[in-house]
């Protein structure tokens, strides 16, 4: 990044870029997610409801291999502003389900750039960048999204820093005694599947060896994703009858291939406190769903 604010200052000019996707919703990606996710799989058919965030398996980003960056994301530039920095991190979001998207449906994807802020953090530079998504199904208006990315810095040395880092952030206890939790196995095949779903090349979700050695983590990362859909997937298994109408998360610190954890959730003055802790009890990511 340029010194001063100058380079900052230059990607503030992507705020108000707009794209837009379309797309159908397809059944086998749904089996497919139902399957990774252990469930038998859905005979699901035209006019059949989309589960909430399943519509991430869709308006997949699909850059051609010459334009992937060694860490396996597309390179900089497009429509999200080309930030300098390395590192970048799906950091949380908030959204709002009008009404279920549909199998069969064609569905438009509008986004927005809304922000770009330059931060300076305990370990150097950070940009954040917001997204605000409309997804519309038919000519109605059914989830709107807004995305928080993170951009920061290599990490300061190639072996141990994100480990030392994660561990150096304070540790927040589970917020509640839990109405319900299990137990997730993060394997390689779990976070290789997820990748493959959703079209996500980032290498420290697959390739141990460049996880550790190039990015400093002691495993594979496990997808904010993947951790947000696996918390509305257990509210869905305990409570079949809700349906989600806001739904927001935020990630705290990384979750690993290296130990199981667990997803949980309580239910507060109507809605659901949700979070993914590790076995000891520190909690790693937070979200909130308000039911219809």
């Amino acid at each position: 990044m340029a010194d001063g604010n100058d380079g900052f200052e230059s990607l503030r000019a992507w705020i108000g870029r707009q794209e837009s996707r379309d797309d159908v919703v397809t059944a086998a990606p749904v089996a497919a997610l139902a399957a990774t996710l252990d469930h038998a799989a859905p005979q699901s058919g035209d006019g059949d409801p989309l589960p909430p965030l399943w519509h991430w398996l869709y308006f997949l980003p699909m850059p051609a291999r010459s334009q992937i960056g060694a860490d396996g994301h597309p390179v900089r530039g497009g429509f999200l502003p080309p930030v300098a920095l390395p590192r970048r991190m799906w950091a949380g979001s908030r959204l709002e389900f009008h009404r279920p998207l549909l199998i069969g449906e064609r569905i438009r994807r509008d986004s927005t750039i809304a922000d770009v802020q330059h931060k300076r953090g305990r370990t150097g530079d950070l940009v954040f960048v917001v997204v605000r998504h409309e997804i519309h199904g038919t000519g109605q208006l059914a989830i709107t999204e807004e995305q928080r990315i993170v951009y920061r810095g290599a990490s300061s040395s190639n072996s141990t820093a994100e480990s030392t880092a994660a561990k150096a952030t304070p540790a927040a206890p589970p917020p509640r005694p839990a109405d319900w939790q299990h137990v997730v196995h993060p394997d390689p095949v779990l976070l290789f599947r997820y990748s493959a779903l959703t079209f996500n090349g980032h290498r420290i979700h697959y390739d141990r060896p460049y996880a550790i050695s190039e990015e400093g983590y002691p495993g594979l990362v496990v997808h904010g994703p993947l951790l947000a859909t696996l918390l509305l997937d257990g509210l869905r298994v305990n409570r079949p009858d809700a349906r989600v109408a806001k739904f927001e998360f935020r990630a705290q610190r990384p979750l690993f291939d290296t130990e199981d954890f667990i997803v949980a959730g309580a239910l507060e003055s109507g809605a659901w406190t949700l979070w993914a802790a590790e076995l000891g009890g520190a909690v790693a990511f937070e979200a909130r769903a308000v039911l219809a």
